[in-house]
């Protein structure tokens, strides 16, 4: 019989809930400051005179305005000499003071002008004969700022932005912690609601309120229930489920602390596991301590990935991506985007440095039937690896 699973309520788990004590500080001036140093050494080693960052997690990691993506644009341009540029709808203004980070210049478009223009005459004024080009920005700003100064080399930013974000400050590795204990706390307090009858829709509710209870940005960011074969898709299928005794649950979820990601994934049984479901569990938590136990500074990210999938192997699952087996990455950079680069799969050749943060997630799907998904997250250090969130101990006991 499983530890810890169903037993209380809603109410009872939702009333002692607080928020987890010690919440870091937010990012200060000062490290914004350091990251656009950071940017402008590596422009300069790229030969690029300027940067260009869209609405985005990546404008959040350099000005600190915590805007998405629209039709509109929104950008910063920063050159590797001078002060940098906001590049924003004059309606906009007062919003993006709010929240702007960083000392700029700031310039405004009405709706009836272009944007890309105002973007255009921001870089001929620095002389800027090779931009950066921030990589999530759509086609379509490329293609009018390409319209607009057909004189400027254009480059992918990756490598710049990607150098700069994939390596995590201690004040960003605080924050990271912060939210994944937070939705470990989350997920412990789930599983002891759950009860025969309750549907994935109740249970995601319960996630989404405890989220916002221990101080989450807006709650849950993602969140998947799934109960029996629905956990065979790594994703989930749609439609509400109903919880059976003795069946499997997988609940991956996460949220936002001061815009950084927490994404933990607990997979456990309520009531009585089968054989199988104790063999393949057992097989999921091997791979991932030993994806763990491999990761050291200088060692490539795809080899993460095959030690895990090597782990799948030796027990008769597999090879590659066939099923039963492991049907995607071994895991993903998690910053302030959920997922981000660099990427622990075959062909990413990155080497692993101290300060990056990765999910470790091995997943294993026996089709038609169920899947395993034991996901925590570690952060590089000089020696290995360390974990924000403690791996399960076992399939009986999958909260320590």
């Amino acid at each position: 019989m499983t530890i810890g699973i169903g037993g209380s309520t809603w109410d009872r788990e939702l009333g002692a809930l607080q928020p987890l004590p010690g919440r870091p500080a937010p990012i200060a001036p000062t490290e914004f400051d350091a990251r656009m140093e950071k940017a402008r050494a590596l422009m300069r080693e790229a030969g690029m005179q300027a940067l260009l960052v869209g609405a985005g997690a990546s404008l959040r990691y350099f000005t600190g305005v915590g805007w998405g993506a629209t039709e509109r644009l929104v950008a910063v341009i920063l050159p590797v000499e001078g002060e940098p540029v906001m590049i924003c709808p004059a309606f906009e203004f007062g919003s993006l003071q709010a929240g702007l980070k960083i000392t700029a210049e700031i310039r405004l478009w009405q709706e009836d002008e272009s944007p890309a223009a105002l973007v255009a005459w921001g870089l001929r004024e620095r002389n800027v004969s090779t931009l950066g080009f921030d990589p999530a920005l759509p086609f379509l700003a490329f293609d009018r700022i390409r319209a607009a100064a057909p004189e400027i080399a254009i480059r992918d930013a990756s490598a710049i932005i990607d150098g700069c974000r994939s390596i995590k400050s201690a004040a960003e590795l605080a924050l990271l912690q912060y939210a994944k204990s937070s939705t470990l706390e989350v997920q412990r307090r789930a599983a002891r609601i759950l009860r025969t009858g309750i549907t994935t829709v109740e249970v995601r509710s319960f996630i989404d309120a405890a989220h916002r209870k221990c101080g989450a940005d807006n709650g849950s960011y993602f969140c998947t229930v799934q109960f029996g074969t629905a956990s065979a898709y790594p994703h989930g299928i749609p439609g509400e489920q109903s919880l059976a005794q003795d069946e499997l649950v997988l609940i991956d979820t996460g949220c936002q602390m001061a815009g950084y990601h927490s994404d933990v994934t607990r997979t456990y049984v309520f009531g009585e596991p089968r054989d199988e479901h104790r063999r393949i569990w057992a097989i999921e938590h091997e791979a991932q301590a030993a994806a763990f136990a491999a990761v050291r500074p200088g060692v490539a990210c795809g080899h993460i990935d095959q030690v895990a999938r090597d782990v799948l192997e030796r027990h008769g699952l597999g090879p590659d991506y066939d099923l039963p087996g492991l049907p995607h990455r071994t895991g993903h950079g998690i910053g302030l985007s959920i997922h981000e680069a660099p990427y622990l799969v075959r062909g990413d050749n990155t080497p692993l440095a101290p300060g990056m943060c990765f999910s470790n997630e091995p997943m294993i799907v026996i089709p038609d039937q169920f899947g395993v998904r034991l996901e925590d997250h570690f952060y590089v250090t000089e020696e290995g690896a360390a974990w924000f969130t403690e791996p399960s101990p076992s399939i009986e006991r999958p909260f320590a």
